[in-house]
């Protein structure tokens, strides 16, 4: 009996030890909240408050870091990190680091060059800091957070910046790339008025307060916004990200959002990402991939850009990011 309990005790501890390893790793550097607020639509109410500035970063078990996954993450609305803890057990096996970074600004879209400048001064304080190896860089997410991604990226790459990232690859998994096919998706939904219209309210509000108009004002404003266009002949934008390993994740849940929200085919962000990935190709990019979640592939009831980043198999994806720093 005494050699079972001393065996228990001795899991108990190794777990403890491992626990607290593991807390060490862990590494938050975020500046208070400021008391001011952004406006988010035309009523008296129509206000969110600033967040955290700052971010994460976790740091895996073994002394040599071989590279970083980027996320850029709201530090309050979409849950502090919520995106990058679901590669936290991979990244560290793998020897990664996993770094999330967030503006002050609730649900950023990266309007102001200022958004993105501070996410700049963010991510080089967290290299020079603790160290960072730049290479081996991957930029991953759904929604937003994949946005802002492909914003940095090309604003990185127009500006004469010291520090510049080693970047290797773009994971993108269900967002918006052509902001005027959502903003005529919202004006149908705003139409047919058959859902919640707090979203379709709230996005089209800042797209034509910060773009300077609708895109039948404004188009060229929300072709230079978008990462693709359907509606863009030039489509220059695509000449950023050409030289990356991209692998992206759609889940068009046809039925579901036929059903739930009475949207066509159009209304969908799968039909941005395959724009996007024919763009991409067409520019001569060979080591772009799209992975299809299918109704089978995802129990989860209701559909979302966060619900189909859940679901992806991250095990199989760290292994793609592996093979891609091996290239």
């Amino acid at each position: 009996m005494n050699k079972i309990f001393n065996l228990f005790l001795l899991l108990v501890l190794i777990t403890s030890c491992h626990s607290k390893i593991v807390s060490q790793n862990i590494i938050e550097s975020y500046k208070p909240k400021r008391n001011d607020s952004i406006r988010t639509g035309t009523g008296e109410k129509d206000f969110l408050p600033l967040i955290q500035k700052g971010y994460t970063l976790i740091l895996p078990k073994s002394n040599t870091i071989k590279g970083v996954l980027i996320f850029l993450e709201d530090s309050e609305y979409d849950k502090r990190n919520k995106s990058a803890k679901q590669m936290y057990n991979q990244a560290s096996e793998k020897s990664f680091a996993v770094l999330s970074v967030s503006t002050e600004i609730p649900l950023d879209f990266y309007f102001s060059e200022a958004s993105i400048h501070s996410t700049h001064r963010q991510i080089r304080e967290a290299f020079a800091k603790h160290n960072l190896p730049n290479k081996n860089i991957f930029f991953l997410g759904a929604s937003l957070v994949g946005h802002r991604a492909m914003k940095y990226i090309e604003f990185i790459k127009k500006g004469d910046f010291e520090f510049q990232l080693n970047l290797k690859g773009i994971v993108i998994c269900n967002f918006t790339m052509d902001w005027t096919r959502k903003w005529y998706q919202h004006r149908r939904d705003i139409r047919i008025d058959r859902i919640n219209l707090w979203e379709p309210k709230f996005i089209n509000y800042m797209l034509e307060t910060n773009l300077s108009g609708t895109p039948e004002t404004a188009s060229e404003n929300y072709h230079n916004f978008s990462t693709y266009s359907y509606f863009d002949d030039k489509n220059e934008n695509i000449e950023f990200y050409k030289d990356y390993s991209v692998r992206a994740y759609i889940e068009p849940a046809i039925k579901y959002r036929l059903k739930k929200y009475f949207r066509t085919l159009y209304e969908n962000n799968a039909t941005d990402i395959v724009g996007f990935l024919a763009e991409l190709k067409l520019a001569g990019n060979e080591n772009s991939e799209l992975i299809v979640l299918q109704p089978q592939d995802n129990s989860i009831q209701n559909k979302s850009s966060q619900a189909t980043w859940d679901k992806i198999d991250k095990d199989e994806l760290m292994q793609w990011i592996q093979k891609i720093t091996k290239k």
